[in-house]
């Protein structure tokens, strides 16, 4: 049978689903700055500042090495349109911090918080947050100190490293939550 039998509407192709994998690795000679490879993409990532690391702990700058998963996407409404995704997506509040204290009963969780209250605030005045991808690391278990508000999300305009997370450009971000979805695997190596 010919191609002409499934009209164009019900064809699907690889882009029509999420990747099953994603992969992070530091770049030669430079353990804070790195690539991912998506499918056939490889884009340039910022690291954290302490490499990547099998045991990290929190405030130690240190990308965690390990298999995750995307929970979901945090996205400025407010600055950006809505990003075509495979993940659940979720706008960021005024309001919407993620608790960075390893005595919290909140820790490593999404909170909110208001103006006086401590917390990693997710709208910042930069543009690091506008899209944050948040995986499922240290999330079960959730251990005290293990490392926290571990995400992908936008770089500086210089890659400089990051606190732990994985950062990019807009248009790779753009780029990479076209094609993941919450089966895909990072794997950060």
């Amino acid at each position: 049978m010919g191609s002409d039998v499934f009209p164009r509407t019900y064809r699907t192709t690889l882009r029509d689903r999420p990747l099953s994998a994603i992969r992070i690795h530091a770049g030669a000679g430079n353990s804070r700055r790195g690539w991912l490879v998506a499918g056939q993409h490889i884009i340039p990532v910022a690291l954290g500042r302490g490499g990547i690391r099998p045991n990290k702990f929190e405030g130690d700058g240190a990308t965690p090495r390990g298999v995750f998963r995307p929970v979901k996407l945090w996205w400025r409404a407010d600055r950006h349109v809505r990003p075509r995704t495979f993940l659940p997506v979720r706008a960021i509040g005024v309001v919407d911090a993620w608790s960075e204290d390893p005595r919290d009963r909140h820790y490593n969780r999404p909170i909110i918080r208001s103006d006086n209250q401590i917390g990693d605030r997710l709208k910042r005045k930069d543009s690091l947050y506008d899209f944050i991808i948040e995986i499922d690391h240290n999330t079960r278990p959730r251990i005290a100190r293990r490392g926290s508000a571990v995400f992908l999300h936008l770089s500086r305009e210089n890659f400089s490293p990051t606190a732990g997370c994985v950062g990019m450009t807009k248009p790779a971000m753009l780029r990479l939550l076209s094609r993941i979805g919450q089966s895909t695997r990072i794997i950060i190596e």
